[in-house]
């Protein structure tokens, strides 16, 4: 099944560091491609910077950071589809784990929040070290800080787990689903003039084993990739 995305739908990824963001990216937009879906793959700009300067940012660089990573993801969308990999909340997230700063939140939530999907990558997959990253200790703080960002904000979310060929068919469950359900809430939206969203089970459960039962429930019901 192939979801129906309007132009300016954003599939956002967010998570902590090697969690598969950049992969499952690429994954989901060559797969949107595949099936005659337009996209964007919009790459993830903090680490771009880091390539160019050789170093990580001070505290006083970081809301430049974020909002060039919202530049981008806007003017994508503008135009068609876009696969975010990575957003300005993760920058906001790092700005308060590493530098005590909250201050990016409130602009890195209002873009979080015009993204159609948000999907957050699951702790699952080994660590794989980097120059850029500080280590597998970090990866819980981030995990739990990005949860709760999503959750003071009612922002819903997808937990995806499972690694290769597994993480990419549970992403595109997801999407289908969560795409599935905002299209009957536009259509309630156009009948009875209600506001409608959608929500998806366990969102905010940090709960690994829950977690996963959802994952191999919804394993077991989707369509063919």
């Amino acid at each position: 099944m192939t979801p129906n995305l309007p132009t300016g739908c954003v599939i956002a990824l967010v998570g902590a560091e090697s969690t598969g963001k950049t992969e499952l990216s690429r994954a989901i937009a060559q797969r949107l491609q595949d099936r005659g879906t337009p996209v964007t793959l919009v790459g993830e700009y903090l680490r771009e910077w880091c390539e160019r300067e050789g170093r990580t940012p001070r505290p006083d660089e970081q809301q430049a950071i974020a909002d060039e990573q919202m530049r981008r993801i806007d003017a994508a969308a503008a135009t068609g589809v876009v696969v975010a990999d990575t957003t300005a909340l993760m920058t906001a997230v790092y700005s308060e784990q590493l530098f005590a700063d909250t201050s990016l939140y409130d602009s890195a939530l209002a873009a979080q929040r015009r993204y159609a999907i948000t999907l957050l990558t699951a702790l699952d997959l080994p660590w794989v070290a980097d120059d850029m990253r500080d280590g597998p200790h970090a990866r819980q703080p981030t995990d739990t800080l990005v949860r709760a960002a999503l959750s003071r904000a009612g922002l819903s979310y997808a937990v995806v787990h499972g690694s290769g060929g597994e993480r990419l068919a549970n992403a595109w469950n997801a999407i289908n689903t969560i795409a599935g359900n905002e299209g009957r809430a536009r259509t309630r939206t156009r009948r009875d003039a209600k506001p409608a969203s959608w929500t998806w089970p366990c969102e905010k459960c940090s709960d690994p084993e829950c977690e996963h039962k959802l994952f191999s429930d919804l394993m077991a019901r989707r369509d063919p990739p």
